[in-house]
């Protein structure tokens, strides 16, 4: 049951206030730390239990009240005590089995982000640099760190590839949502009748991870140098400074040119080869969460039409929870709160009902 879970935390938190206080867990510094981080991943939890199990009592303490005799004056004043206390116990178990919601160990991490123009052409590279600037502005709100890795620009002003990482607290938890293929419906300015095309991005969100996490044998890797062919000044198109690593056993391709040092840019082409490889080994070792997670944060074909922003109604689509936001040209400028906050309800309610129906 829920409730045996949360009284065995409750006594593994005391048990480590108990830990804490010996002078010999003082003197082993990996212990004390140990314990100090396990007590504090705890603490939530513990305090919300706490707190439930305070209104809980006082709930029944008023209801044996209200047993008694009393006048009527006092009766209604029991009453409504009742009525506020039975809804702030609902509010602290809800809040509760939030918090016993098992944790996605990659919520604290910094991100990966790829976006490549899909079906469409040309329509769909600039769609393409749509999505790359309105990650941007929404990182700019939330104050995150945006940090191009490479790029690859059309002609016309559009982007073939985009990858670029985000670094700041949540960037993972709240960017997870948006692995998937994005839909555009307007009429591109080349269209001299005036019909709606359909064009289609793909959007790659990855957990950037740290060289501990993923082992890269040397070995394996095929490195590159090339000329640069983007914009950058006379020195970046003319020198060696381009990288492209091939990891060989995996088939893995990742280039970097955005830098004018080659070693700045073989360090950002391996930050996306490990956050790809992380990916890959993921879901290689929870082959049987396959489906649960290509609903939840999408998968590697990125086949999924999660979303639909259709130009001419000013509207936005989230298919997968079936909300519909007016204000197309808001949400190009970063204003994703809306959907990536319902996106995250409608995942925790999917998980809670998980939790409830748990022996």
């Amino acid at each position: 049951m829920v409730f045996d879970r949360l009284q065995a935390v409750e006594e593994r938190y005391d048990e480590l206030d108990t830990l804490l206080s010996d002078p010999n867990v003082h003197s082993d510094v990996d212990r004390l730390r140990t314990y100090a981080k396990e007590q504090a991943d705890l603490s939530d939890t513990v305090h919300a239990y706490r707190e439930y199990k305070r209104v809980t009592k006082q709930l029944q303490e008023a209801k044996e009240l209200l047993q008694e005799k009393l006048d009527d004056e006092m009766r209604e004043l029991v009453k409504a005590e009742i009525a506020t206390l039975a809804e702030q116990k609902e509010q602290s178990e809800q809040a509760l089995m939030v918090l016993l919601l098992p944790k996605d160990k990659n919520d604290d991490k910094n991100v990966i982000v790829e976006i490549r123009g899909a079906a469409g052409g040309g329509e769909a590279a600039l769609f393409a640099g749509d999505l790359f600037r309105m990650y941007g502005r929404y990182a700019d709100r939330k104050g995150w760190k945006l940090e191009v890795i490479d790029v690859s620009e059309t002609d016309i002003g559009g982007l073939k590839e985009a990858v670029f990482s985000v670094q700041g607290k949540g960037a993972y938890s709240m960017l997870k949502y948006e692995s998937g293929a994005h839909r555009v419906q307007r009429v591109p300015t080349t269209e001299s009748a005036g019909r709606i095309h359909t064009s289609t991005a793909t959007v790659a969100i990855l957990p950037e991870v740290e060289e501990v996490e993923v082992e890269i044998n040397d070995k394996d890797l095929r490195i590159d140098t090339f000329c640069s062919t983007g914009p950058g000044g006379q020195s970046v198109n003319t020198t060696q400074s381009a990288v492209r690593i091939t990891h060989m056993p995996s088939g893995i391709v990742v280039s970097c040119q955005d830098e004018k040092s080659q070693l700045k840019n073989r360090d950002k082409a391996m930050r996306v080869l490990r956050a790809r490889l992380y990916e890959k080994y993921q879901q290689e070792q929870q082959q049987e969460y396959a489906e649960q997670r290509k609903s939840a944060v999408g998968t590697g074909d990125r086949s999924e039409r999660i979303r639909t922003y259709n130009f001419p109604q000013s509207r936005v689509t989230d298919h997968r929870i079936g909300l519909t936001l007016h204000r197309l040209d808001s949400v190009l400028q970063g204003d994703l709160d809306e959907i990536i906050n319902a996106l995250i309800t409608a995942d925790r309610a999917d998980k809670l009902q998980s939790v409830e129906t748990s022996p």
